[in-house]
Formats: C-alpha cells, sequence, structure tokens
C-alpha cells in the first residue's frame, strides 16, 4: 500500500472547513511549511491559535520552517537571487524534515503539509516539499476548496503550461523526453515563485 500525503493552502478555507477538511481525509498531523508561521490577514493560521484548534481537533501540529521554509537564512542556496529549490532539497535541514515525517509516518500518522496559497502551483509546498516526497514514492494529494488535486494532475498541468507543444513530432529533432521536460517545468516554476533575497532588502 502506497503511503499518502497531503497538502493544504489555508487561504480561501475558514479554519471550520479548513479543520473539517483535514479530519475528512484523516490527517492528523499539521506540518507548517511557512518561514514564518503567522498571518496578517488570515488570524486564525497564526501559529498559536492554529495549535490550540488544531489541538481541539486531535490534530498534532508542527513548525518546519528551519526545514522547509521557502526563505532560507543561509545565501548559498541563491545561487540566482531566488531559492534553489533543488539547491535546497539537498541540504542537510531539508533531508532531516524528510526523514522526520517519513518515521512518523511507519507509526501510522498522516500528514498535510500547510502553507498560505490556494492552487499548489503557486506554492514552494508544492514545487519544493511535496516534490520530494513524490520523488521518494509517496502518493501526494492536494487539498483545494474546490476538491483535491493529485500531484500526478499538477505535474501535468506543469507539463502543459510551459510545453504545449511537447507531442508534436518535428522532423529531424530528438523526440523529447517526457522526465527531462517535467524536470525543466520545476526549474521554470522555481524561477517563478522562489523566494528572492533582494525583497528583504538585503
Amino acid at each position: 500500500m502506497v503511503d499518502i500525503i497531503y497538502t493544504i493552502g489555508y487561504a480561501g478555507f475558514s479554519i471550520g472547513a479548513f479543520v473539517d477538511t483535514l479530519r475528512g481525509h484523516g490527517v492528523s498531523a499539521l506540518v507548517d511549511v511557512r518561514s514564518s508561521p503567522f498571518s496578517g490577514y488570515h488570524q486564525d493560521y497564526n501559529k498559536d491559535q492554529l495549535e490550540r484548534t488544531l489541538h481541539s481537533a486531535r490534530i498534532y501540529y508542527r513548525s518546519y520552517a528551519r526545514e522547509f521554509g521557502a526563505r532560507q537564512p543561509e545565501r548559498s542556496y541563491y545561487p540566482r537571487g531566488y531559492l534553489d529549490f533543488e539547491l535546497f532539497a539537498q541540504s542537510p535541514a531539508f533531508q532531516s524534515g524528510l526523514r522526520k515525517i517519513e518515521d512518523s509516518m511507519e507509526q501510522d500518522f498522516c500528514f498535510a503539509l500547510m502553507c498560505a496559497e490556494i492552487e499548489p502551483a503557486d506554492c514552494h509546498r508544492a514545487i519544493l516539499v511535496a516534490r520530494a516526497f513524490a520523488d521518494h514514492g509517496y502518493e501526494v494529494v492536494h487539498l483545494r476548496p474546490k476538491g483535491p488535486l493529485a500531484h500526478r494532475e499538477l505535474e501535468r498541468q506543469l507539463l502543459d503550461r510551459y510545453f504545449p507543444d511537447r507531442d508534436q513530432i518535428v522532423i529531424g529533432e530528438p523526440v523529447k523526453d517526457e522526465q527531462a521536460l517535467l524536470r525543466e517545468c520545476y526549474r521554470l516554476r522555481n524561477a517563478e515563485i522562489g523566494y528572492r533575497i533582494q525583497e528583504d532588502g538585503t
């Protein structure tokens, strides 16, 4: 049986619908992947308040800002001015986060990775973190207000976005390998949504 890991963006959910969605999918532990676990607009999702709400629903809360946050302090992870997801995914902190969740899943915890954005393609929780779990053989499902989205479908959407003509055969050109195209899709999306160190004035 393939283990499932979920992701969810809280924007678009009332706190009640958010908790109901998690419970409806059997989630027993939520991992907050925000670099700063606070929101000026959605105060129900500030760390302390959210932890209390989830505790009442018998869902564990953990902040993995160091392991999975999109804003990392180490400048070596910003070779082009924005956080390089593939580079950071090889870091000791990120790999430690993966192992901790995998170990807990062996104890029958069901996890959801949480950030803010509604659509997973707009968020590092999918393009960075969920990708790593998918590459490790887990089934990833993105929970949204309009319904769940399988990570495999998200990848197809990325291919359609960046390489809409990939199935066309051009005489004299090599056939394009879909996995290579998908890797390029992730890099292109990374360049578009990756946190840029210039944004903090440093």
